[in-house]
């Protein structure tokens, strides 16, 4: 059949996407990139808010439209969405053919074979079995490529359904990350982003390893450049830790660290292990030993235990810090979650103060960028712009698909790393001169 994949969410779901399409095409389907296209659409969703899980469900109905033209025959919901409600979604969402959880992902072609046979087959598997080990069909593009270290989260943050969806957290065995950041490297891929639920827990369960040895391992390996770190949780960033950062070259000096809120009794009914002292402390000791750092993190509006007098401190914390790159949510209160139980915000609150927080942190990061002008750094082209023709990619501190982006002049071309002089910059689209 010609079939079609849709990935919702995380760069996790992401790289299971990247598996199911490898284990679809082993099995003799041709991949089209047009849904319009497929003979089957494998939406694989995510559920982690309530925008999260409507932008499943409107993909979900938006697929079913193309099968009542005729064009699509099957449509299969795959992913986080799935292992939540399992067989609802079918009940809830008839267009559906399939359903496949998490922990089943590598089920997918013979999920693809019943449902063509006219069953309606509902699979999820244990989401704490061991990660998958399955090769990926790479979507990323020449540049970079994602490097899955981890899965599942033991936090349990009192807010987050990822311990539901996701299962406990597991390291991959050293061994198989090596060996597949080799062939990466030996298939041209220059950067490697790293991720997990939290990269900092990396070898908890196995012994004699930590994410600082394993960080020391992959900069060995010839043919990688730069090695992109997401998502770091603060209370494990050692000084060991720290240290490998500032002092292998092939670190990205980007750091993204979710920290949500900053204030302590937040802080606490989230069950995040900080202090906003330790925080505040943390992101000064990073400054102060990793030269030409730039950090990212992501916050949450509208948390329980959050007033005008906590939202302000948030907001001070913000111009005081100079954070230069951050994202923001409202508060969803997730069904099951002891948060969800908590008194918090009403929706619009939520809202209206996270757009708030986009303006004070927009001004911020357009101050910072502007002060670039006139800079040197380097930056990876990723691909030539379809309209215009030109040469477009990221600096060193922007990550693919999540901050902003830099329009090159001169030679260049996707996939290369090279020096930049910075000379404009505006709407989150830096120019650079190549030196």
């Amino acid at each position: 059949m010609k079939v079609g994949m849709i990935s919702l969410g995380c760069p996790k779901n992401q790289v299971s996407a990247e598996q199911m399409l490898y284990l679809l095409r082993e099995a003799g389907h041709e991949i089209v990139t047009d849904a319009a296209e497929a003979e089957a659409v494998v939406i694989n969703t995510c559920a982690f808010i309530e925008d999260a899980k409507q932008e499943a469900i409107n993909t979900i109905l938006e697929m079913a439209e193309l099968k009542r033209e005729g064009t699509l025959k099957l449509l299969v919901a795959a992913g986080c969405l799935s292992q939540l409600f399992g067989g609802q979604v079918l009940a809830e969402m008839p267009e559906v053919d399939a359903v496949v959880g998490v922990g089943s992902c590598e089920e997918i072609a013979d999920v693809l074979e019943r449902a063509e046979k006219g069953e309606k087959p509902v699979v999820i598997g244990d989401n704490s079995a061991p990660v998958s080990e399955c090769p990926r069909m790479i979507s990323t593009g020449p540049a970079w490529a994602y490097l899955l270290i981890a899965e599942g989260c033991d936090n349990r943050c009192s807010y987050c359904v990822i311990p539901r969806i996701r299962g406990r957290f597991r390291s991959r065995a050293p061994e198989k990350i090596l060996a597949e950041a080799e062939k990466l490297a030996s298939y041209g891929y220059r950067e490697l982003i790293l991720v997990a639920q939290d990269l900092t827990r990396y070898g908890k369960d196995v012994p004699g390893w930590d994410l600082a040895r394993l960080l020391r391992e992959l900069c060995r390996i010839d043919g990688i450049d730069w090695i992109r770190l997401h998502y770091l949780y603060p209370h494990e960033l050692t000084d060991e830790l720290i240290e490998v950062i500032a002092s292998e070259p092939k670190i990205v000096k980007y750091l993204d660290i979710p920290i949500q809120h900053i204030n302590d009794r937040i802080l606490k009914l989230m069950n995040r292990r900080d202090t906003g002292g330790e925080i505040r402390a943390l992101f000064k000791k990073l400054r102060e030993r990793i030269p030409g750092l730039v950090l990212r993190t992501s916050l949450i509006s509208g948390l329980p235990g959050e007033g005008e007098a906590e939202f302000d401190e948030l907001c001070a914390f913000l111009r005081e810090e100079r954070i230069e790159r951050a994202g923001v949510f409202p508060f969803s209160p997730e069904e099951g979650t002891p948060a969800a139980a908590m008194e918090h915000a009403d929706a619009e609150t939520a809202r209206e103060r996270a757009v708030k927080i986009q303006e004070l942190q927009a001004g911020i990061m357009d101050e910072w960028e502007a002060g670039l002008v006139g800079r040197t750094v380097d930056a990876v082209c990723d691909y030539y712009d379809a309209e215009t023709g030109a040469p477009m990619g990221r600096a060193y501190f922007d990550s693919p698909g999540i901050d902003g982006q830099m329009e090159f002049t001169g030679e260049v071309s996707p996939g290369d790393i090279v020096r930049v002089e910075i000379i404009s910059a505006g709407d989150g689209v830096l120019k650079g001169k190549v030196i």
